[in-house]
């Protein structure tokens, strides 16, 4: 699995004109499955989200995580994420998962979170979309669940 995540001071998700997920405070994460994904990476991605200390503490340091801070998590699927660039002209998506599994992961992931007391708004699994958000910091991170980042 790999995600981008950026800390947000608001996002939301919107399709065919209507908002299907929306927070305030907290994490816009996009999020794309690999065909070789199974539960072990749901879990490692969910709690890395969970955990992660990219929210400012009382000097500004990058020392709070969610639930440190009451945050939100909007939870995109986008498997251009798995895209090769590499080579030619158009990326080649051979190590993204299929639907079927990546809508699987991609759900656990969500409930992984919720879980944990994290509120979880998503994206329309498979739909096109229109995502707006503003970008706290900014502050963005990249990361594979096979450590390739």
């Amino acid at each position: 699995m790999r995600f981008v995540c950026q800390r947000v001071s608001k996002a939301q998700v919107e399709v065919n004109g209507q908002s299907v997920g929306r927070i305030d405070r907290g994490l816009l994460v996009y999020l794309s499955v690999g065909k070789e994904d199974t539960l072990k990476d749901a879990e490692f991605i969910a709690e890395k989200l969970i955990n992660l200390r990219i929210f400012p503490d009382d000097d500004g340091k990058m020392n709070r995580s969610l639930p440190d801070v009451g945050g939100a998590v909007l939870l995109v699927s986008n498997f251009t994420l798995h895209g090769d660039c590499r080579k030619g002209r158009r990326p080649g998506f051979d190590a993204a998962a299929q639907p079927q599994l990546a809508q699987q992961l991609y759900e656990k992931v969500i409930v992984l979170i919720a879980e944990r007391g994290i509120v979880v708004e998503k994206g329309a699994f498979g739909e096109y979309m229109h995502v707006t958000s503003t970008n706290d910091g900014p502050v963005t991170f990249l990361l594979d669940s096979n450590r390739l980042f």
